[in-house]
């Protein structure tokens, strides 16, 4: 079958447009398999399956998320914390298993972390500061506190740091007593 292509020329005047007619020769088609194709018309991002998605760590953390990666944290008790004079911000990003962005972020926000900054720009935490970042995660993380919310509990609470360290002795006490009644 001969296909027929028409054509407009759109700067001549209008009574002398008429419309060209040209041949084209038809096109080959070659056949490459015989079974219907499914075509799946949706975006490509909704094709992937769940295994093959890769999980976003931007935007808002789950609750759940939260919950768990408060679990996480290792910070080492007083003497060996107190032992070094300064961490980098790598190894107290390591401890609270957070970006680094999260804590510069924490020092812009609150005024109580005043890391050491050296030359270059490079930050470094004193114990004080790894255990008022400690306060922070606690009020941010476990009881859910808006950024806005630990600000004003902690200017509030002047007292906010040795409450909180009375409550994690007891805690730790809590949990000796549970390891030491398993043991029974």
């Amino acid at each position: 079958m001969q296909l027929k292509q028409t054509a407009f020329d759109f700067d001549m005047p209008v009574e002398e447009s008429k419309p060209v007619t040209k041949l084209v020769p038809p096109k080959q088609v070659f056949v490459v398999q015989e079974e219907p194709i499914d075509i799946d018309l949706r975006p490509a991002s909704a094709n992937k399956s769940k295994e093959q998605t890769k999980k976003s760590t931007r935007g808002r953390m789950k609750l759940s998320d939260m919950a768990a990666s408060v679990e996480k944290i290792d910070i080492p008790d007083d003497e060996e914390l107190f032992s070094k004079r300064y961490y980098s911000i790598g190894s107290v990003s390591e401890m609270f298993q957070v970006n680094h962005s999260l804590l510069r972020f924490w020092e812009n926000e609150f005024d109580i972390l005043k890391p050491k900054k050296n030359g270059k720009g490079d930050r470094f935490f004193r114990p004080e500061d790894i255990k008022n970042l400690k306060l922070i995660h606690n009020l941010l993380r476990e009881r859910k506190f808006t950024i806005e919310g630990a600000k004003d509990f902690l200017k509030k609470n002047k007292n906010a740091d040795k409450k909180f360290e009375t409550i994690e002795s007891l805690k730790n006490l809590r949990v000796f007593l549970h390891e030491l009644k398993a043991g029974l």
